[in-house]
């Protein structure tokens, strides 16, 4: 279960009273606002606040006093500009903060991404809840034989059942230990010791902050198919927050990010020659193997 009852109530009660303001505001995202977006077994995401729109990108990088006059394709139209040109500032005008269920394992991998402001459920303060991620059968898989961080071939069902079966038990047997161990009438370990035997499939909380241009850098990395499948599903939630909050800036982060490739200077000699008749070859276009097989592989689609 992803909220209980009473964490339900508090949202429901937030979302009961609302504040008016002179900022701007987009309706779709006021919408969706405090409202959780259930992901893998009892993880979420959810808005809790957020700071500009579509229009705040063209005002910064028009430096204007107001929203302007100016025909809402023409906005577009700018925005699209910055995104190809990689004018990144003016997107750091918007802000959003999200509050984020996840596991360990994940949590792990999205702090790596630093330009934002995070604030975790403590451990040493508070008790973890029993929760761990136990992922569905589908997605066990072998060790990639061509990635060497990555999940090749699924395994059998019979294989990936004892894979969820070792999974459930070591984290049952860790949080009952870990329980034990923070029990005041037994051993009464110390909460900041006593979560270091917890799994990494067990469930933390934290409030990411983040802005726009840094949040669409974490998504391009994060929703794209090599990255870890688990912070992937949370990733694709937030592109779909996104749409919702800028629509036109989501439009060219699609077209110019996510839809995009950029080619080396040499992978660029190698096009030019191709366009002007000459048959290019491995052997003969300067690239390395992998360079080769990744330029081949966008080319055909």
């Amino acid at each position: 279960m992803a909220l209980t009852e009473e964490q339900r109530s508090e949202i429901e009660a937030v979302r009961a009273a609302p504040h008016q303001t002179v900022r701007p505001t987009v309706p779709a995202m006021e919408e969706l606002l405090f409202e959780p977006f259930p992901l893998l077994d009892h993880g979420f995401i959810r808005v809790v606040d957020y700071m500009g729109d579509d229009s705040a990108v063209v005002q910064a990088a028009r430096v204007s006093y107001g929203r302007g006059t100016r025909k809402t394709t023409e906005d577009a139209g700018l925005i699209r500009y910055l995104m190809r040109h990689r004018h990144s500032t003016p997107f750091e005008m918007c802000e959003i903060k999200f509050h984020v269920k996840l596991p360990l394992f994940v949590a792990r991998q999205w702090i790596r991404h630093r330009m934002a402001s995070v604030n975790e459920y403590s451990a040493r303060y508070s008790v973890l809840d029993r929760e761990f991620y136990l992922p569905d059968a589908t997605q066990i898989a072998a060790q990639s034989r061509v990635n060497n961080q990555g999940r090749g071939e699924a395994l059998s069902a019979e294989t990936a059942q004892e894979v969820l079966s070792i999974l459930q038990r070591d984290a049952l047997q860790c949080y009952g230990d870990y329980e034990q161990m923070l029990d005041p009438e037994g051993m009464g370990v110390a909460r900041e010791l006593a979560r270091i035997n917890l799994t990494l499939n067990t469930y933390t909380q934290w409030y990411w902050k983040i802005d726009l241009h840094n949040l669409m850098h974490f998504l391009a990395l994060r929703s794209d198919p090599h990255a870890q499948y688990e912070i992937r599903v949370y990733a694709q939630k937030m592109i779909e927050i996104l749409k919702a909050w800028v629509p036109h800036t989501a439009q060219a982060f699609e077209e110019y990010r996510l839809g995009a490739y950029s080619f080396s200077a040499s992978m660029l000699r190698v096009l030019r020659r191709r366009l002007a008749g000459e048959m290019v070859t491995l052997e003969t276009s300067g690239l390395t193997k992998r360079e080769w097989t990744e330029m081949q592989a966008v080319l055909e689609g």
